[in-house]
């Protein structure tokens, strides 16, 4: 029996991770166990439960006005003592955020081998994304197998001198995930949409902007550009899920609190932010697991960052990158609004990112670790 950890503590990984938890417990000999840092405490629990899933450590690492040092060092110091308590043969992390970096490092120091998810992503520029770009660049260091989403992926791994055998070109769990919510989850969803006042037809827009490097001026650019959009194109009705973060939270309801055609609502649970990319005309965002999942849907997505690890999506033709730029904002989405939706769409089933079967083949490669 494989006793296998598999930690996470945001949405994205809960998103990401569910279809290879699912998948590994489908094996009589493994244990899979699930800790969750809760590094977005209700978003994680919430999104787990979407997938029937439920942590078996819960660590409850967040606090108000917290440093990175701060939150690294919470994490490093609970997540060490469930190593000292348990014994482990695997430790699953994905993607690049805190939890990531501090799971895979404790793993290191237990000498218990380190599976990484989502492996291989590189912008190249430390600062872009901060401080993600950084974090997954050391994990990769100390990874015993890379599961990458892409090509680009899998051959940057290969130009920083990663054994080839280590690396598994798997594409990205989350088109699977999609896969995996029930019809009632989705049916349920529209209906708590529709009682918000979101009109799920062909003059929808979705908007999320939250990342750390967007905060201060830039986020004054985003937010005008979105205002002076919903002014051009009043019969368009534009919803931005807002981020709890005050320095996004307060920003955003002062600048675009008075629009009529604009919502502000809170954080999308994760069958309903399913539910606005299926319907939207257009995406705009900063997000990177969105950059990945609306080209399933064929809806353009507007990348509103200067650097992106997901070229892939930009290659094909299904994104633009526009960082903060408020003029250069307004000119692409006009592109998009000032057509019919069915103008605009591409071919969802060419998405870049995977093809659903993502879990299973790092299950695979993982039964093939252990012979």
């Amino acid at each position: 029996m494989k006793n296998i950890i598999i930690i996470l503590g945001t949405r994205p990984e809960a998103i990401k991770l569910a279809p290879v938890i699912i998948e590994l417990r489908k094996n009589p000999n493994y244990r899979v166990f699930v800790c969750n840092t809760e590094q977005q405490k209700e978003l994680s629990n919430q999104t787990l439960g979407f997938f029937g899933i439920q942590a078996d450590f819960n660590l409850d690492v967040m606090q108000p006005n917290q440093t990175l040092a701060g939150v690294g060092a919470r994490i490093l110091n609970a997540l060490s003592d469930i190593y000292v308590a348990n014994k482990f043969d695997a430790t699953i992390v994905q993607g690049d955020t805190m939890t990531v970096f501090c799971g895979a490092l404790v793993s290191f120091y237990n000498r218990v081998p380190v599976f990484h998810v989502e492996a291989g992503l590189r912008s190249y520029d430390i600062f872009e994304p901060f401080p993600e770009e950084a974090l997954r660049q050391m994990v990769s260091r100390i990874t015993d197998l890379h599961f990458t989403p892409t090509e680009l992926a899998h051959d940057a791994l290969i130009k920083e001198n990663i054994p080839e055998n280590k690396i598994h070109l798997t594409g990205n769990t989350v088109i699977d995930a999609l896969g995996c919510l029930a019809p009632e989850v989705i049916d349920n969803a529209k209906s708590a949409l529709r009682a918000r006042g979101v009109r799920l037809d062909d003059k929808l827009v979705l908007a999320t902007v939250h990342r750390r490097e967007n905060h201060g001026e830039r986020l004054h650019h985003i937010l005008g550009a979105i205002k002076n959009l919903a002014d051009e194109f009043p019969n368009h009705q534009f919803i931005l899920p807002v981020h709890p973060n005050p320095n996004v939270h307060d920003t955003v309801h002062k600048t675009l609190g008075d629009r009529k055609n604009i919502i502000l609502t809170q954080p999308l649970d994760y069958p309903e932010l399913v539910c606005v990319m299926q319907n939207a005309k257009l995406v705009m965002t900063d997000s990177g697991g969105i950059q990945e999942e609306a080209p399933t849907f064929g809806v353009p997505v507007l990348v509103m960052r200067y650097e992106t690890e997901r070229t892939e999506g930009i290659a094909a033709g299904f994104a633009q990158l526009v960082g903060a730029d408020a003029e250069k904002i307004m000119n692409a989405a006009r592109n998009v609004l000032g057509r019919e939706k069915s103008e605009t769409r591409t071919d969802g089933a060419q998405n870049p990112y995977g093809d659903g079967h993502a879990a299973q083949k790092i299950a695979n490669a993982i039964k093939d670790f252990w012979g």
